[in-house]
């Protein structure tokens, strides 16, 4: 992923532009299905991700790519014009910071919870209810089991951390025990 200013400049403007056309869950996904075809085909990704290919050349596979399918003349003419600017690497990241921008105009946040176990859904309810409370927006959160957490969770909505997690509970405990010797 290329850096973050990028991303986020690039982001903003694809987003306001897609934003004045009532097309920005749109937008999102045609990027979003653009960064994936380029992933799953590194020979495409080397040559449109990494100006090392003259321009005409990563333009004619760009207008190949478009003549396959049904990418919206906003989508086309963005994609170009990071191909000739050479920004195209940052599609990915430039992809991610949309999805942001059209979650956050929706009014949903996204986090990620990591558990030790698997959570039932009255737990995720009531941990989703929790953190909405906590953040102020509705959340859609990601849960990933990691077996080497010893119990407990933690849990990442933007930039909050919550841990709760029983290794980090031990190691509170053994720094207020070892504090008072």
């Amino acid at each position: 992923m290329q850096g973050t200013t990028v991303s986020r400049r690039y982001g903003r403007a694809i987003f306001d532009l897609a934003n004045e056309e009532n097309r920005a869950t749109d937008v999102l996904r045609e990027i979003k299905e653009i960064a994936a075809l380029c992933e799953s085909h590194s020979g495409l990704a080397d040559v449109l991700y990494r100006p090392v290919q003259r321009l005409n050349e990563r333009l004619a596979v760009w207008q190949a790519i478009v003549s396959q399918g049904s990418i919206s003349g906003l989508v086309k003419n963005f994609c170009s014009y990071l191909i000739e600017n050479g920004r195209m690497g940052a599609l990915p990241a430039i992809g991610d910071e949309l999805e942001r921008l059209v979650d956050e105009a929706a009014g949903i946040t996204r986090g990620e919870v990591i558990a030790a176990a698997p959570l039932s859904e009255e737990e995720l309810g009531r941990l989703r209810s929790a953190l909405s409370a906590r953040v102020g927006s509705q959340l859609d959160l990601t849960v990933r089991v990691d077996p080497n957490l010893i119990g407990g969770l933690i849990a990442r909505v933007g930039d909050l951390v919550f841990d709760g997690s029983l290794q980090t509970q031990l190691e509170q405990l053994r720094s207020n025990l070892t504090k008072g010797q």
